[in-house]
């Protein structure tokens, strides 16, 4: 078995994602896009598929399935539409997952059945208005008070932020300790002096939900901190693995989707007496996108199938997200060239497409943290 050869199960898992795609994305959200708004109808559908606890074990509700199966599935939800795609992958990557990874028996049993059913969304906050690549400066504080933690501060650019009712919060719980000082905790909306911000009005992903999470005097249990106090930013490494192996199937999602509206267009179009697709020059330009594309895949379903396997697997997941983010933006650029005037105007999906693509080279750590990932670990460096 090669490292990307797909079972019968992951193959059937991948179908079932795709069939979601075809059935209740594509040309039916774009009339969320243009209007900004969340489609919590389509969402809520996820749940009973399995989607919103792909790699949540079945004792918690889960689906228990393994990463290679969660990148096909984000891959083909990102390929109908990125804004759906990007909203499960950091319900499932980031704040399920941080939960069922590190939480306690009885934090695991409280919060993940809603997630994993859809019941409520997840959300997770690491990035502030202050701290984004360099994480490690955040600056919410955790104060333990009377039995109680009270954190203040605020994140910033959170995916689900306004329509989750649970969030994973990073906050510094020992100021004097840098990285080792930071503690997770789990919130719920409705805790006093825990609320969201007014969602942003975005680029790109206009039907996903991006806002800030605003703490004033927010108080938490004391049992809702996740593992050991000042184990937060190992924990939140350790998730952003998960998250970038997510990331780089969404960048082949939308990537794949650039590809197949190029390819409809090519095969339409008429220019001087030939349909584009005869063109050589354009055969040239459709062949690189799809050989990248392609290359973005088995990247990303490599990465998946090591952290599956219990090996090391940050090193190929920068990889996987910087080469795959990347080809999805390049893609997603030659599709509009392709189109012409056409590929200007939002009559087409490829203007949506577009503006998504831009967002896989900015999340889940910019192409530039990437590339610095991949050179200290060549380099050997600490």
């Amino acid at each position: 078995m090669t490292d990307v050869e797909l079972t019968p199960e992951q193959q059937q898992v991948r179908d079932v994602a795709r069939q979601f795609a075809e059935g209740e994305l594509g040309d039916k959200i774009a009339p969320y896009d243009e209007r900004h708004e969340f489609p919590h109808q389509i969402v809520a559908k996820l749940g009973p598929l399995g989607f919103l606890g792909v790699v949540v074990p079945e004792e918690f509700g889960g689906a228990g399935l393994d990463y290679v199966s969660y990148a096909l599935i984000v891959e083909e939800l990102c390929r109908g539409d990125a804004s759906v795609g990007i909203t499960m992958w950091a319900h499932n990557s980031l704040c399920a997952n941080h939960i069922a990874s590190f939480a306690s028996p009885e934090l695991k049993r409280r919060y993940l059945p809603d997630l994993t059913s859809g019941k409520v969304l997840g959300a997770w906050g690491l990035t502030e208005p202050g701290s984004g690549s360099d994480a490690a400066a955040l600056a919410t504080r955790a104060e333990l008070r009377n039995g109680q933690w009270v954190l203040n501060g605020s994140k910033a650019f959170i995916t689900n932020a306004s329509v989750a009712s649970t969030a994973v919060v990073m906050a510094r719980s020992d100021p004097d300790r840098k990285s080792r000082g930071i503690s997770a905790f789990v919130l719920e909306k409705g805790m006093p002096g825990f609320a969201s911000g007014k969602p942003y009005r975005k680029l790109g992903l206009h039907a996903s939900d991006t806002a800030e999470l605003i703490f004033e005097d927010a108080r938490v249990p004391a049992e809702n901190l996740i593992g050991e106090r000042g184990a937060g930013f190992v924990q939140a490494m350790q998730v952003l693995e998960g998250g970038r192996i997510a990331m780089a199937a969404m960048g082949v999602g939308i990537a794949q989707a650039a590809l197949d509206q190029a390819v409809k267009y090519m095969k339409q179009r008429s220019a001087f007496g030939r349909t584009l697709a005869e063109f050589n020059g354009l055969q040239g330009m459709i062949a690189d996108v799809a050989t990248e594309v392609e290359v973005s895949r088995l990247l990303t379903l490599r990465a998946a199938h090591l952290k599956d396997t219990g090996r090391p697997a940050m090193h190929a997941a920068a990889m996987a997200k910087l080469f795959a983010s990347e080809t999805a933006m390049k893609a997603a650029s030659k599709a509009v060239q392709l189109h012409g005037g056409a590929g200007y105007i939002t009559e087409f999906p490829v203007e949506r497409i577009f503006r998504d693509a831009k967002l896989t080279e900015i999340g889940e750590g910019t192409s530039e943290i990437q590339r610095l990932v991949i050179a200290r670990e060549i380099l050997q460096l600490t």
